[in-house]
């Protein structure tokens, strides 16, 4: 990176500059996006030595379906997003230290600490796994423990294998890919433990990465010991839960293993939200926005995994690209917000994205959702002070499993113009 480059970048920007905070798929196709809607002067700022985020390190299939209708793995989907955004700036092997409430962007790299001056910013900087330290395992501190993305790393651009007989606690998505990539590898895999009575990964991974495979899936059970020999895990103790999560004295069994992967969840990398001073959401782990996806932070949006966390990455580069949209329109002066309402979770129903609907704004309304149980038969329904408005049946719904609503542009009307609006799960009666 050029000292012209750092000089102009610290500069103000003659057309509006867009920074784009995170270079993985939410970033690339906010940023391809945002040029197809006229944005001139664009700057995506990665962290890693390369663009693409988790996606370089996932190998396997599944991914393009909806945004290219052809599926891809990690790295081919990344360089297909890579090919839309060529010829926008991209910086890598930077690190985003904080964004101001001026929207200045404070940059470190080997060239030193600078700033980037933005006209609006997008976050797309994604999520992290949540660690042994937050969960609170007992039990040895000893080599052998991975989160499960560690694991992935290790294996799929390091060609490390972490270990030969794994255990698995936690059903989240990487944790069951992982089951089965550890057993193609030549590993085997002794069971995966969910502490909760269902999966929190999707049904076709439980599918394809542990029924194929024939891989115990042991719902309601937790790990609640881990030992181990030389410094090295030697085994895990895993024991039922009753429905408090507390552990079942009597039902203790012990697996013999020397790798432990923890797929325990995912959290929202909110530290320079945190900083700028973006409301969080105490649910979902990441920022409150309105429909435009910007924060309570005045021209700072938030986009992905960030945001909350996605089951597709074809999902996470849908929203960024609608994200894009207001943030164009942003930069063009059309500043929208204003007045609005809150959604409210009812019935089930654990968070929506967006939180805020806006009296404003016009058109459909897309709503991003998750419930707290498995249910079957049942309608999530969105209502307007106490009148429901829009409903879509559903046959099941599980927590693992996003609900998407997109509701027509009169409804939304009516909604965005209520004084209460409610989302919530009923059962078909």
């Amino acid at each position: 990176m050029s000292k012209e480059l750092i000089n102009k970048l610290s500069s103000p920007s003659e057309t509006g500059r867009l920074v784009i905070v995170g270079g993985g798929p939410a970033g690339l196709a906010a940023a391809a996006k945002a040029r197809a809607e006229g944005a001139k002067d664009i700057v995506i700022i990665e962290r890693d030595v390369r663009l693409g985020g988790i996606l370089n390190q996932c190998v396997h299939s599944g991914f393009g379906l909806h945004m290219f209708g052809q599926e891809l793995t990690g790295p081919e989907y990344a360089s297909r997003l890579e090919k839309e955004a060529a010829g926008i700036t991209a910086l890598t092997s930077v690190t985003v230290l904080n964004v101001t409430p001026s929207l200045e962007v404070e940059c470190v790299s080997e060239e030193g600490i600078f700033t980037v001056r933005a006209d609006a910013v997008i976050l797309a900087c994604g999520c992290r796994e949540r660690p042994r330290g937050a969960i609170g395992i007992p039990g040895a501190r000893c080599a052998g423990v991975y989160t499960a993305g560690t694991a992935q790393k290790l294996i799929n651009i390091s060609g490390i294998m972490p270990g030969r007989k794994f255990f698995i606690l936690g059903s989240g998505d990487i944790g069951l890919i992982m089951a089965r990539r550890a057993i193609l590898q030549g590993g085997e895999v002794l069971g995966v433990a969910e502490i909760m009575p269902f999966s929190s990964g999707l049904k076709r991974n439980i599918a394809q990465c542990l029924d194929d495979y024939g891989v115990p899936l042991m719902l309601s059970h937790t790990v609640t010991d881990i030992r181990e020999k030389g410094g090295r895990l030697c085994g895990v103790t895993v024991s039922r839960v009753d429905e408090k999560l507390s552990p079942v004295p009597g039902t203790e069994r012990y697996f013999e293993c020397d790798t432990l992967l923890l797929s325990v969840g995912l959290l929202p990398e909110v530290e320079l939200l945190r900083a700028a001073g973006a409301e969080i959401d105490p649910v979902t782990g990441g920022a409150v926005v309105d429909e435009r996806m910007m924060t309570t932070a005045e021209g700072i949006f938030c986009v992905g995994n960030m945001l909350h966390v996605h089951d597709l990455a074809d999902y996470a580069c849908k929203e960024a690209e609608e994200c894009a949209r207001f943030a164009v329109r942003y930069l063009e002066g059309n500043r929208g917000g204003g007045e609005g309402v809150k959604a409210e979770c009812r019935g089930g129903v654990r968070y929506t994205v967006p939180q805020l609907l806006l009296r404003r704004e016009e058109g459909a309304l897309s709503l991003k959702l998750r419930v707290g149980r498995v249910a079957k038969n049942v309608y999530i329904t969105a209502s307007a002070d106490g009148e429901e408005v829009y409903s879509v049946f559903r046959r099941v719904v599980a927590p693992g499993e996003m609900e998407y609503l997109t509701v027509p542009a009169d409804k939304a009307s009516k909604l965005r113009k209520a004084e209460r609006v409610t989302v919530e799960m009923k059962e078909k009666k």
